[in-house]
């Protein structure tokens, strides 16, 4: 009875819950007194949103309107990459915010080294853009989740396809 137990970790954004964020909040700009007026809009083009409004202000308001959408439908922030400000057509401003979706190179080289040097009896190797991990003990597994989930990576890390 000596066969290898693994989990798959990922990162990836759930596009429905995103689409539902970004409806909710469009709908609190359209009914909120200081937006009355104002270019306010979020748009979702593949791998980014766009964020458009009069203001840097108007702007940053916006945000957090969509901020607290996507805390509330479970996105984690963490894997929202923004851009710099830049102004659009008719006065308004524009900010471009990637989508992290997959685990980088340099982030998965981070991950095996961190499971590497806690001594734990597991393995773990790249496959695209997530990492499956190993081990004979499910108990070593679980201590390696946890040793993810307190890692400081800038992503949101799930842990799938445990076996």
């Amino acid at each position: 009875m000596s066969s290898e137990n693994s989990f798959d970790v990922v990162s990836a954004i759930d596009m429905q819950e995103l689409n539902n964020a970004i409806q909710q909040a469009e709908k609190e700009i359209d009914n909120r007194f200081d937006f009355k007026g104002s270019k306010s809009s979020i748009q979702l083009d593949k791998n980014e949103l766009v964020v458009i409004s009069d203001d840097e202000y108007k702007l940053n308001s916006v945000l957090d309107v969509l901020h607290s959408k996507m805390v509330k439908r479970g996105i984690s922030l963490k894997n929202l990459q923004y851009g710099k400000l830049e102004p659009a057509a008719s006065s308004t401003v524009r900010q471009r915010i990637g989508l992290k979706q997959g685990i980088g190179q340099e982030h998965a080289k981070k991950i095996n080294v961190l499971l590497r040097d806690s001594k734990l009896k597991v393995k773990s190797q790249i496959q695209g853009d997530q990492i499956r991990v190993t081990g004979k003990n499910k108990d070593d597994l679980q201590k390696a989740i946890q040793l993810l989930r307190q890692s400081d990576i800038d992503l949101d890390l799930q842990f799938v396809n445990f076996r």
